[in-house]
């Protein structure tokens, strides 16, 4: 049955680390676009050890962005532990993950608003299906993320074919129901959604686009996050076919 509760306030969660370039365009666009649309929002933005001006360029656009609620996790730090650092500091009962580096569309973050609002509990973005777009995705890294979302795809036989992607939209209730969160790193990108499918949560896919950073560095390293992601995978593998159902929504 589809969750018909009406939301109240859209929390949109960003991990930072060393991200004083990309944040100002990624910020103002995100709320040039809520606020045109009419979507009551906050930005919670988590300063995850960052060694660069990230904090203070936070404080100079909350003057800028009223909607925007920058917070420091104080350690330990990694992309998962500030996402959940954020998902436990947020205030809406609906939020969507996004990147820091202006990736992720905001529009595409409006049309992710509008589907849970539908009754959806969860909406997943795809890059890879019609509709969807990527610009200047790394070749290397592209083939090492098609060949990983063919596996995930396969091992859980789902028709999602993005997994991978942290920019995801997701009820409170989904968010409360999936914990405790295991991953500390980027596997955390994999272990909301198939804990979310796992557990019965409705959720649909929609396109989306995605277009490589202007400014700073990529923090997926990817030789770095092979085991991780295996370690999280097979770990909701086995709640899958073993648990009997004990973890599942009541």
């Amino acid at each position: 049955m589809p969750d018909s509760t009406p939301l109240r306030l859209y929390s949109i969660v960003i991990p930072a680390r060393d991200e004083q370039d990309s944040l100002p365009p990624t910020l103002q666009d995100i709320y040039a676009t809520f606020a045109r649309e009419g979507i009551p929002h906050e930005i919670v933005v988590v300063d995850d050890g960052s060694r660069d001006r990230t904090w203070a360029v936070l404080q100079e656009l909350k003057q800028k962005i009223p909607t925007l609620a920058p917070v420091q996790n104080p350690g330990p730090h990694g992309f998962g532990r500030a996402v959940v650092y954020g998902l436990n500091h947020m205030r809406g009962d609906a939020c969507a993950i996004m990147m820091a580096d202006a990736s992720d569309s905001p529009t595409d973050a409006v049309k992710y608003w509008r589907l849970l609002n539908e009754g959806w509990e969860c909406v997943f973005g795809s890059r890879f299906m019609k509709g969807g777009e990527v610009i200047d995705y790394p070749r290397v890294k592209l083939f090492v993320n098609r060949l990983a979302n063919f596996l995930v795809r396969v091992g859980f036989n789902i028709p999602l074919n993005d997994t991978t992607n942290a920019f995801k939209a997701y009820r409170r209730t989904v968010i409360d129901g999936c914990r405790p969160f295991l991953a500390p790193h980027f596997n955390l990108t994999v272990e909301i959604p198939l804990k979310a499918v796992v557990r019965g949560y409705r959720w649909t896919v929609m396109p989306i686009s995605w277009r490589n950073r202007k400014y700073g560095e990529a923090k997926l390293k990817i030789k770095e996050m092979g085991s991780r992601y295996f370690f999280i995978c097979a770990y909701v593998w086995l709640e899958k076919y073993f648990s009997r159902g004990d973890y599942r929504r009541k």
